[in-house]
């Protein structure tokens, strides 16, 4: 065995650990700044691409809709073929279709390449954990993934101050074009620094017709709520609720179905999932109109629009590791339900965010306790998840849990404008804006409540008695700890 440990695993401090390190941090942080930059660039596209909101929300869903339904499918191919290997295709992947993004000269070719990102983000964002998982020594694996969630998290925080400077200075094609180098640079040092890795007792089924099921009924659900209006709106709802009854039959009667529905025999684990269907749809919502009301009715900057959004990120680094102690010591329940409550008492606090509105005493204020709430919640949430079922089935109750997070965000974006009366091009009139984006925090606020008393009526205090091992080589590439809610395509994970 050499000084990097290779022949057992590698070593946490050795040369080559670090860099496996750099390509699975440049890999997942790729993806996750582009979730969190599109968002502060949609004024500016539907101005350059003359686009209808329907076609901006359909610029957020086309990538989450095309990852919620491949990440679990993405994952089993790493599982089979390589991790190594589906990272390196899921970046390149990644890459050309950012290079189409940022070449896109209508929206509907925009909304095709987000599309094919979100493809390249299944196939590359499950890798990145398993790699760690699979070539560290046992005892070095948490250290990685701390250090994974850490330098991602500063990703997180650097990603909507860049955005806002790439979309006020050389222009919003820049957000997708700057990913082309970065993913140079990963391919290059995956290529000669990542040993290849893969399940030796995998056993060689993927589940194609849940995939394709799950994708179908999530696109006709996710049509008929953004383009309500449209003549086919109802049609599309129907096929996308039968092939969600569907894509369940299929599922209970596969073997090796990529979601395996004896999971939610669990009374936590189904209950544990519902908060997180409530929590990540009401925060997907806040971060898209947020960024709209700061801008268009406030009169922000990009720039300035971006980094509104950095302290809710300084907080989480700052503080989650804490949460999740506090977490183990006093139960999960408590942090579940005084988490989202003051999540929600930071979404009214963005009531006071209108025209002419200060950062100082208006913006910071509202996202602080955004911030402080979401700190409190999103550890506890991603440990009482894995606590809910075997520790061998840790990693797919993780995989699960984070494509449920990132549905959630998917219908959350196409329903809430509708719901709130903002249509067509009304995102581009102030006053249309402020009223709509008044009654959208007061529906997510409802959300955030919904979402706490369920973790007050459904979650037992003991939940994580005794503590469960959560970062051993069964989790495979699924022990995927859900991202900052900062980006809206990739939810629950660097806090644990």
């Amino acid at each position: 065995m050499d000084g990097n440990g290779t022949a057992e695993g590698l070593r946490l401090g050795s040369a080559r650990a670090r860099w496996v390190l750099l390509a699975t941090v440049l890999g997942s942080g790729m993806a996750m700044l582009d979730g969190t930059v599109v968002n502060v660039a949609l004024p500016r596209i539907g101005e350059d691409l003359d686009a209808s909101l329907a076609q901006l929300q359909w610029t957020v869903n086309a990538y989450l809709l095309t990852l919620a339904a491949l990440i679990l499918l993405g994952g089993s191919l790493g599982d089979r073929y390589g991790r190594r290997k589906v990272f390196v295709i899921g970046v390149c992947w990644f890459a050309a279709a950012s290079a189409i993004c940022a070449a896109a000269p209508t929206i509907e070719v925009l909304i095709a390449a987000r599309a094919l990102q979100g493809v390249g983000g299944a196939l590359l964002t499950p890798g990145s954990l398993a790699m760690l998982q699979a070539v560290f020594q046992p005892d070095d694996r948490a250290g990685a993934v701390g250090a994974w969630s850490g330098l991602g998290g500063v990703a997180a925080a650097v990603g909507p101050f860049l955005g806002g400077w790439l979309v006020s200075g050389p222009g919003w094609r820049w957000i997708f074009l700057l990913n082309v180098p970065v993913a140079v640079v990963v391919v290059a040092v995956s290529a000669r620094h990542v040993p290849e890795t893969r399940d030796p007792d995998d056993p060689g089924r993927f589940d194609v017709r849940g995939a394709v099921l799950a994708a179908l009924a999530l696109a006709g659900v996710t049509y008929a709520l953004t383009d309500v209006s449209s003549a086919a709106a109802p049609a599309a709802g129907l096929l996308g609720v039968l092939c969600g009854v569907a894509f369940v039959l299929v599922e209970r009667r596969t073997p090796h179905a990529m979601l395996p529905m004896e999971l939610f025999s669990s009374r936590l684990f189904s209950s544990v999932n519902l908060v997180t269907l409530c929590v990540y749809a009401a925060f997907s919502g806040i971060f898209l109109l947020l960024t709209v009301q700061l801008q268009i009715v406030s009169g922000f900057s990009p720039l300035t629009a971006g980094v509104a959004l950095v302290p809710i990120t300084l907080l989480m680094l700052a503080f989650s590791s804490r949460a999740g102690r506090l977490g183990r010591t006093v139960g999960p329940r408590l942090p579940l339900f005084l988490g989202p409550m003051i999540c929600a008492a930071g979404v009214l606090l963005m009531l006071r965010i209108g025209p002419g509105a200060s950062y100082w005493t208006d913006v910071l204020p509202a996202v602080t306790v955004l911030g402080a709430g979401m700190t409190l919640l999103v550890a506890p949430l991603t440990a009482t998840v894995l606590a809910a079922v075997d520790v061998r089935r840790a990693g797919i109750a993780s995989g699960v849990n984070n494509a449920a997070a990132r549905a959630a965000g998917l219908l959350a974006v196409a329903a809430l404008p509708a719901l709130a009366g903002l249509s067509g091009s009304a995102y581009r009139v102030p006053a249309e804006v402020d009223d709509a984006f008044r009654t959208a925090m007061l529906i997510c606020a409802g959300l955030l409540a919904t979402g706490g008393l369920l973790a007050l009526l459904t979650i037992r205090s003991d939940a994580l008695e005794p503590e469960r091992e959560i970062a051993e080589p069964n989790c495979g590439w699924r022990c995927d700890t859900t991202t900052p809610p900062m980006d809206p395509g990739h939810p629950v994970d660097r806090a644990g």
